[in-house]
This record gives C-alpha cells, structure tokens and sequence, in this order.
C-alpha cells in the first residue's frame, strides 16, 4: 500500500510551526531554480494550489478571496466602468468583477503566459466564463510597466500579487503604486492583496506607507480565510475620496439590488461595512504606517 503524502505550507516556519495537507492526489507538480509549484487535490479543501510552501488558492474557500477583493472595491466605488488587475492568472477575481454589469472594460496583466494556460486547463471553472465574456482583456506584460507606460484610464485597480518575495517584490513598492495611482481615474480605488498582519505586519505597514504618501486615504479591510493560515487576511486600501469606504451597509445594499444582486457566499452589505472595522493591533499597525 502507498505511503500516504502529506505536503506542507511552510510559510510560518520561521515561528517554528507549519501545516500539512494530505494529497488524495498529485495532479501537477513542477520544481525549477526559481519555485516549487504543486497542485493536488485535498479529501477537505479540493484542489490545492501551493507555491514554494505557500498556500494560493483552494476550490473550497477561494471564494472569500476573491468576493472581498472584487466586491468592496467595486461597491464603494459605485460607479466603476473600466477595471485593471494586475496578476491574477488564475481568474478567480476576473470571473467576480465581470458579474457587475455596469463593467464594460476590464484589463488583465499577468506576467507569466503559462500562469494563464495552466489556469485553463485546471481551473476552468473560473477561465470558462472569464474568456468568452468580450468585455475582458487579457495582457501578458510586466504589471510595474504596464502601470507606468499604458494610456489607459481605469475606475478600480485590483493587486492580486503573491507575497513580496522574487518576482513578485516589486508589485509592494512604492514605485509601483504610484504607476497605480497614475492609471487612476478621479475617484477611482485601488485594493491589493497584503498578507495575515497577524505574522506579517510588516507586509501591510510597508504597503499603507506607500499609500499614506499618494493618496489621501490609506487604509485596509479584513475577511476570515481558513487556508491563510493566522486569522485575518488584510486587503490594502488606497483611495482620494475617504468618503468611499464609510458608505452605510444599505446604500452598498442598494447598489447590490441594483447590479442585480448575484449570487455570493462570503460577502454581503453587512459584511462589505464590517470589514472597514479593524481588530486594535490591526488598527493601530495601520496608524503607525501613517505617521
């Protein structure tokens, strides 16, 4: 009989603990000088995809990620036509914003062409709708440049970034955000993904730092990821207009109906105000980035 396979996240190892997944099976795995790649399926979690010991997304609760990363931005915007992500090769976050009817354009810039096509053949359950749909763009370019160099205009700007380590470094400097805040219309947010201040604080003060020094409002929002492994998952947010994230729950609600208020599991008006209300030690990290 074969030896059960237990692969590990290894993210935290440095606090002296780490988690592990049985695989039920391997379905893709690839080692190279540059990362560990390897995607299987979990008895729990379904299909696990995990990078150089990091946990990206799962079929369970991927769900969340992407709802809290697309929904709040596009809600407190209220009025968002045209929408950008940088990364995001996986298309769970494409496939959230093109639920929003009043979208008419969104732009997707992934780095890696190959992200993009194993995408397509193991989560097509998010590149099926996101591919056929004529209102989205798929760019294969570096994201620092496209922001610095491209004349487009966008309402929202989505950073769906790994943590800040090779490649994906740059995408948390302050060089890069400010790219961000040029393709910006006016009244325009920008959210990016900022890790677990829980075990990494420093992730979310480097980043609300940069904010602090471009826009006049730089804050974050909260959810509960399971697989985020120490509590909650910090999405950066950076915005001219404060009044954008203050919006009652029922005029979120308002907007919601009148997208036509489609399905979702993790967010809701209630959920989209909440998420603006930080734990203290969250809060007061954020303030510290501030002055």
């Amino acid at each position: 009989m074969a030896e059960k396979r237990w692969i590990a996240e290894t993210l935290f190892e440095e606090f002296g603990f780490r988690m592990e997944f049985h695989a039920e099976r391997v379905l893709y795995e690839m080692h190279t000088e540059h990362q560990d790649l390897v995607l299987f399926e979990n008895k729990h979690f379904g299909k696990m995809l995990m990078l150089d010991g990091a946990t990206q997304v799962t079929t369970r609760d991927e769900f969340i990620y992407h709802e809290m990363m697309t929904h709040v931005p596009l809600f407190a915007h209220g009025s968002a036509r045209d929408a950008l992500i940088i990364g995001g090769g996986d298309c769970g976050i494409a496939e959230e914003v093109l639920k929003h009817k009043a979208i008419e354009r969104l732009v997707q810039v992934e780095i890696d062409a190959s992200v993009i096509e194993f995408s397509k053949e193991h989560f097509p359950e998010f590149t099926g709708p996101v591919f056929v749909d004529p209102r989205f763009e798929s760019v294969i370019a570096d994201g620092m440049k496209y922001v610095a160099e491209t004349d487009r205009r966008f309402d929202v700007v989505i950073v769906d970034s790994t943590d800040p380590q090779g490649p994906g470094a740059v995408l948390f400097t302050r060089e890069f955000y400010a790219g961000c805040k040029r393709v910006l219309k006016p009244g325009g947010v920008m959210v990016t993904q900022n890790g677990v201040p829980f075990f990494q604080p420093d992730e979310l003060v480097g980043s609300v730092r940069h904010f602090h020094a471009l826009f006049a409002d730089a804050a974050c929002y909260v959810a509960a990821i399971p697989t985020y492994i120490g509590g909650h998952m910090a999405m950066g947010w950076a915005a001219d207009d404060p009044a954008l994230r203050q919006h009652p729950a029922e005029a979120i609600a308002q907007r919601y109906r009148a997208a036509g208020g489609f399905a979702t599991r993790y967010w809701t008006p209630e959920v989209h105000r909440a998420a603006f209300a930080l734990p203290r030690f969250i809060a007061e990290r954020v303030e510290a980035a501030k002055r």
